[in-house]
């Protein structure tokens, strides 16, 4: 792609590396910056600079957050005795969209996957043990993609967790076999997490 400036060049290369761009949308999204007011352009600059300097991971259940502890885990009108283990941030947002959920939250942050190199010691496994062992939680819901990846890591944490006394649930699989939890619709997500079923059962 011949470019006629080496500053719009530059800038098409770094929207290039965002996932999912190519580019010929970097080009596009790059244009359509040149043609806002300036007070917009530095405004959107300003907010993804604000985003990596002042971002914050909760300091509880993993999650992105404007503060040490996060909103979720501060509120008193959720029920801090149910924790549902999640992959990463999109997911808790995909689960707080349906409205079917009022517990906490544990993010690991991925998904135990040898091939990719990423093991539990990865993951924010430890963190979540030492939360059942000093709280009063009675059920941990595992809430992660139906892919091999997935089952894997909730077979490790199942045998993490059988030392304690809480009930271990998995969320219903009216998810396809390879499914990612952010693309499945608001009805199913919610419908999944309320017939939700023991882990143990669900190997049957």
């Amino acid at each position: 792609m011949n470019f006629s400036s080496k500053l719009l060049e530059t800038a098409v290369a770094e929207f290039a590396k965002l996932p999912g761009i190519g580019q010929k949308t970097a080009l596009r999204l790059v244009l359509n910056l040149l043609n806002q007011d300036k007070e917009e352009v530095e405004r959107f600059a300003g907010s993804i600079s604000k985003l990596r300097n002042e971002v914050q991971f909760c300091g509880v259940c993993h999650n992105i957050s404007d503060a040490a502890l996060c909103e979720i885990c501060a509120s008193p009108k959720r029920n801090h005795q149910l924790i549902c283990v999640v992959e990463d941030t999109r997911d808790v947002m995909a689960i707080e969209n349906t409205s079917q959920y009022n517990g906490l939250y544990h993010v690991l942050g991925g998904l135990i996957s040898p091939m990719d190199g990423i093991g539990p010691g990865d993951l924010k496994i430890s963190s979540l043990v030492e939360r059942i062992k000093n709280t009063d939680v009675n059920e941990v819901i595992f809430a992660v993609s139906a892919t091999m990846e997935g089952d894997t890591t909730i077979f490790y944490l199942h045998k993490k967790l059988k030392e304690f006394t809480l009930k271990i649930s998995t969320i219903a699989r009216g998810i396809a076999f390879g499914g990612e939890l952010e693309y499945v619709d608001e009805i199913t997500l919610g419908r999944s997490i309320a017939t939700r079923v023991l882990y143990e059962n669900s190997l049957r």
